[in-house]
């Protein structure tokens, strides 16, 4: 479980003489190709205290005031999401136990919209405070330029065009989630296998999270009450460990993680690898968490496939067949329990009742 030296990129040598450029690839080529993550600094982000704080307090509200902004009918992709809502794909069937808000802080695609409205709905906020919209898309947005300059230097550090990756992400259902780790109760903590958040891998491009923060069972802000809790990353397989190494993601002060998603992985072939991760819960009952994370996404008119230079017998296998990356998305949302089994009837065709009802007024006659 010990933290190894998990690469840093400092996002100014992107933009610096020729020996601080490429540090910062090799740390990213090392980074996202065997943790599947780097630590990000002098990455433009604001301090997120003022954000957390109105977080906080919209969370102590009354459950059923809360329940007016249960958006289920957008697949939870606006306001608020109840806990044991979402779940990982691969996992014991424990919803994971947090409470989350979404919102979009990048500009929607009017196309988008209109075909995929559920994850390209406008925005859902909280009535009576009227610092959280802004805090939010503020950080938001912050957290997405950061996204965009590491994608350019990923491609840059695989030897492809600077825009391989930003050019195919404008426009996409980009979102920004924050979440509250519930206090479990004695009962809980004393299985000793209850997680705050089941392994698992993002779906998305890129994600980007700016550190999280705990609350004691009075509510105060204070330090982790252990060693054992927090953010997990399982690393890339190899002979000496074979099922990865689980190792803390805890970044540096001043640092935010950002984490290759499985759109990531899936267009370079494996090269860099999506994070498989988890959030671990205090073996002290009345601990909550907050944190936050902004996803990055692919268009969704974008192929989900292995890029030209990165196609083999065996990626082309291990990622076929190809796929639209809105298509993926939809799937995966049934799959993670956000979006009902019934957003399943968009994919594919919709209208063989046209048939029937000829049928139907033919025999009529």
């Amino acid at each position: 479980m010990a933290d190894p030296a998990i690469p840093t990129i400092d996002l100014l040598d992107l933009d610096g003489d020729a020996v601080a450029r490429a540090r910062a690839l090799e740390a990213l080529r090392v980074g996202f190709g065997h943790y599947g993550l780097v630590y990000v600094k002098n990455h433009g982000v604001s301090d997120t205290s003022a954000l957390y704080d109105r977080f906080q307090a919209f969370c102590q509200r009354p459950l059923d005031e809360k329940q007016t902004y249960n958006r289920a009918d957008l697949w939870y992709q606006r306001g608020w999401t109840p806990p044991n809502t979402e779940k990982a794909v691969v996992a014991g069937g424990q919803p994971d136990f947090k409470e989350c808000w979404f919102a979009a802080p990048e500009a929607l695609d009017p196309e988008l919209v209109v075909q995929y409205p559920e994850v390209n709905a406008e925005n859902v906020w909280p009535k009576g405070d009227d610092q959280f919209p802004g805090l939010y898309t503020k950080t938001g947005h912050e957290l997405h330029l950061a996204g965009l300059a590491l994608l350019r230097g990923a491609a840059l550090a695989l030897e492809l065009a600077e825009d391989t990756f930003t050019k195919p992400c404008t426009g996409g259902p980009h979102i920004f989630r924050m979440l509250r780790y519930l206090p479990l109760t004695p009962e809980q903590t004393s299985q000793k296998k209850i997680l705050w958040g089941e392994e698992h891998t993002d779906f998305n491009l890129l994600t980007l999270l700016p550190g999280g923060r705990f609350h004691d069972p009075s509510g105060a802000v204070s330090k982790a009450p252990d060693d054992g809790s927090g953010l997990y990353l399982r690393t890339r397989p190899t002979k000496e460990h074979p099922e990865g190494q689980l190792v803390r993601g805890t970044a540096p002060a001043g640092c935010i993680v950002a984490q290759v998603g499985q759109q990531l992985e899936i267009l370079t072939g494996g090269t860099f690898l999506a994070t498989p991760h988890v959030i671990t819960a205090p073996n002290t009952s009345g601990w909550s968490r907050l944190s936050a994370a902004h996803f990055v996404h692919l268009h969704s008119h974008q192929l989900l496939f292995p890029l030209p230079k990165f196609r083999t017998e065996q990626t082309i296998r291990a990622y076929s067949p190809p796929v639209l990356a809105g298509t993926y998305g939809i799937k995966t949302l049934v799959d993670i329990g956000l979006a009902p089994t019934s957003a399943l009837d968009k994919l594919g065709y919709r209208h063989y009742d046209r048939l029937a009802s000829i049928r139907r007024e033919e025999s009529a006659r």
